[in-house]
């Protein structure tokens, strides 16, 4: 198959800061739509993968999965986007496309696996998949989405991945105008479920451990801050949230948070992968009123749509601080400490 060579930032080993080479992409194939990077979110997953935390990493590894970039060229089969149009790109380049999943538009359930949009095995080319810290990227034309043209192109990254992976749990628990929805931690993706539950008319409040962040969670639309490790404040929010995000993304108590579900209610995990070892969970809140614990993934092709057309819609996009490539290590080291207002995005002319 017939490659093309861009420039590209990635690490060459667990222990190596990012830096640039260069990386072969395959020339468009009949269904493949070509596009050229104008920006790149920086996911907690980058960095995760950059530096092998969770075992598996292939090197070199070119991070980037919430990508917003301009259409360059299409195969003669793509029917859906012509060149000059505004596209995105999100975790999955891939899935098998015809089992249950695929079919029911849930790819990244997809259970043959879907193809992540880097470290995924790159059934084109052999090897795996290079991300979006990169100038271009060639991609299916069945995962890649419309952007609406309103909307900050930068601060659209973030939904690709953030986004869409607190959007997917609120539109499967059918959030709307008279849902109570709690959001626990204020990050990149907590600040981006206050933002989408309030834009689905829900009264929002935000769980936090300390006081600190009740002005920032009150202008990106919360409701109400309960402080967690006040006593008095969580018996006042006891049997009221139909939904509680749950974005923090290391081991944690959950039961403080199951009482204040109601009969039904439900906690969804959307930022810890893993075991839960030091904590023991009980299950009484859950079996004398019917609560849930639950986890979600990302969300399908279809529901990534869903959401940008909401946002432009809605006008609502995250809250970034744009960066240039060369400053992506110094950026990962602040990410580790919380140290960004929510989402560091990569002007992708920096790398030009």
């Amino acid at each position: 198959m017939s490659t093309i060579t861009v420039k590209a930032y990635g690490a060459e080993s667990t222990t190596a800061d990012l830096k640039e080479m260069t990386i072969e992409r395959r020339e468009t194939t009949p269904k493949d739509v070509e596009i050229e990077i104008l920006y790149c979110g920086v996911c907690h997953s980058d960095l995760h993968t950059a530096r092998n935390d969770w075992g598996g990493s292939l090197y070199p590894v070119v991070p980037g999965h919430e990508i917003v970039g301009r259409i360059t060229n299409v195969g003669s089969e793509v029917s859906k986007f012509k060149v000059g149009d505004l596209a995105a790109v999100g975790c999955m380049v891939d899935s098998c496309g015809h089992c249950n999943s695929c079919k029911e538009d849930l790819e990244q359930y997809c259970l043959n696996g879907f193809t992540g949009t880097y470290n995924g095995k790159d059934k084109h080319l052999g090897g795996h998949t290079f991300g979006g810290y990169s100038q271009k990227v060639v991609v299916d034309e069945h995962f890649v989405l419309s952007v609406p043209e309103n909307l900050d192109l930068a601060a659209v990254a973030p939904l690709l991945c953030a986004g869409i992976t607190t959007w997917s749990p609120l539109r499967h628990w059918n959030v709307g105008p008279n849902s109570k929805v709690a959001v626990v931690g204020l990050g990149g993706l907590g600040h981006m479920a206050i933002k989408l539950a309030k834009g689905l008319g829900a009264e929002v409040t935000l769980f936090s451990r300390t006081p600190g962040k009740t002005d920032d969670a009150k202008q990106l639309g919360a409701d109400h801050v309960v402080i967690s490790t006040d006593d008095s404040q969580m018996d006042t929010v006891k049997g009221k949230f139909d939904l509680i995000i749950d974005t923090v993304p290391y081991e944690h108590d959950i039961n403080p948070y199951m009482q204040t579900l109601t009969l039904n209610g439900t906690l969804v995990l959307v930022g810890f992968v893993g075991e839960f070892q030091e904590t023991e969970m009980s299950t009484r809140p859950m079996i004398f009123q019917r609560r849930s614990v639950a986890g979600s993934l990302i969300g399908g092709i279809a529901e990534t749509q869903e959401l940008l057309d909401f946002c432009g819609k809605h006008n609502i996009v995250s809250d970034i601080e744009l960066i240039k490539i060369q400053d992506i290590n110094q950026a990962y080291e602040r990410m580790i400490k919380s140290d960004v207002k929510y989402r560091f995005v990569i002007d992708m002319k920096s790398l030009s």
